[in-house]
C-alpha cells in the first residue's frame, strides 16, 4: 500500500528539552491513523511537524512524496488544531468563506463545500451568528468544518471531539469513516480516548516523545495479551522503562 506520510528518525527539541525522540512512522494512503497518548506526550508537536508548522531538530517528514515544510502541500492538507483559531467578530459563514478563499476553488464549488462542511458538523442554522456568541463545542465544530471545506486529500485532526456532545461525536466519526471509504482520504486523529482509538485502522501509542507500539487495535491487544487498549498502553509503557 502506498504511503501518504513517511516519518523517519524524527526528533524535536526546544533547547535541551526533547519533545520527540527518533520517531519512525509510515501512514498509508486511505487509512485512519490514530496517535494515542496523554496530554504532553508529544502528539500535538508531531502533527504540527507533519503540517510543517514546526521544524525538525533531526530527521525528516515526507507528505505525498514531498519533504516538509512545503507550501504547495497546504492545498492537500486540512488541519484542525487543538486550539480554535477563529475570528470571533465574524459570523460562522464568514469564517468558513474566509478560510475557503485561501484555496483555489471556483465560486460555485465554494458555496457547495461551505454548505457540506456546515451540514456535517450540524452548524447550518448557526452560520449567521457571530463566533463570539458560539459555545466551546460550536467553535470546535466550526474548526472541523474549516479543515474539511477545501476537500483535502489528508485530514489532520488534533483532539477533534473534545467538548462535543456524544451524539455529534458518533456522527463525526461516521463521516470520517465515509471519507476514508468513499473518497480514500488519509485521516490522522490525535486522542486520549481509547474508544476512539478502537475506530482507527492503525494506531501509534505515544509517551514522553517516543512511540511505544504501533499496529491495528486488534494486533496490539493480541501481542500484549490485553483485553483493551488501555491495558496495552500500560504494558507497553512498563516494557519501555
Amino acid at each position: 500500500m502506498k504511503n501518504s506520510i513517511s516519518i523517519n528518525n524524527l526528533s524535536k527539541a526546544y533547547g535541551k528539552a526533547g519533545v520527540l525522540k527518533e520517531v519512525d512512522l509510515q501512514i498509508a494512503e486511505g487509512e485512519i491513523f490514530g496517535l494515542i497518548g496523554p496530554s504532553g506526550s508529544g502528539k500535538t508537536t508531531l502533527v504540527k511537524m507533519i503540517v510543517g508548522i514546526e521544524s525538525a531538530t533531526n530527521g525528516t517528514v515526507e507528505v505525498l512524496g514531498k519533504r516538509v515544510p512545503n507550501l504547495t502541500l497546504l492545498e492537500n492538507i486540512g488541519y484542525m488544531a487543538q486550539e480554535d483559531a477563529l475570528y470571533p467578530e465574524l459570523t460562522g459563514k464568514e469564517n468558513l468563506s474566509f478560510f475557503a478563499s485561501l484555496y483555489k476553488m471556483k465560486k460555485t464549488n465554494l458555496k457547495d463545500r461551505i454548505a457540506y462542511a456546515a451540514d456535517l458538523v450540524e452548524l447550518t442554522d448557526e452560520l449567521g451568528k457571530k463566533v463570539a456568541a458560539y459555545s466551546g463545542g460550536m467553535k470546535r465544530r466550526l474548526s472541523l468544518a474549516i479543515a474539511l471545506v477545501h476537500d483535502p486529500k489528508i485530514l489532520i485532526l488534533d483532539e477533534p471531539t473534545v467538548g462535543i456532545d456524544p451524539e455529534l461525536r458518533i456522527s463525526i466519526w461516521r463521516e470520517l469513516m465515509t471519507l476514508k471509504k468513499e473518497q480514500g482520504k488519509t485521516i490522522i486523529v490525535t486522542t486520549h480516548v481509547m474508544d476512539e482509538a478502537e475506530k482507527c485502522d492503525r494506531i501509534a501509542m505515544v509517551r514522553e516523545g517516543g512511540i511505544l507500539a504501533t499496529g491495528t487495535p486488534d494486533e496490539l491487544k493480541t501481542t500484549y495479551g490485553a483485553a483493551d487498549l488501555e491495558e496495552v498502553f500500560l504494558q507497553a509503557g512498563r516494557e519501555a522503562r
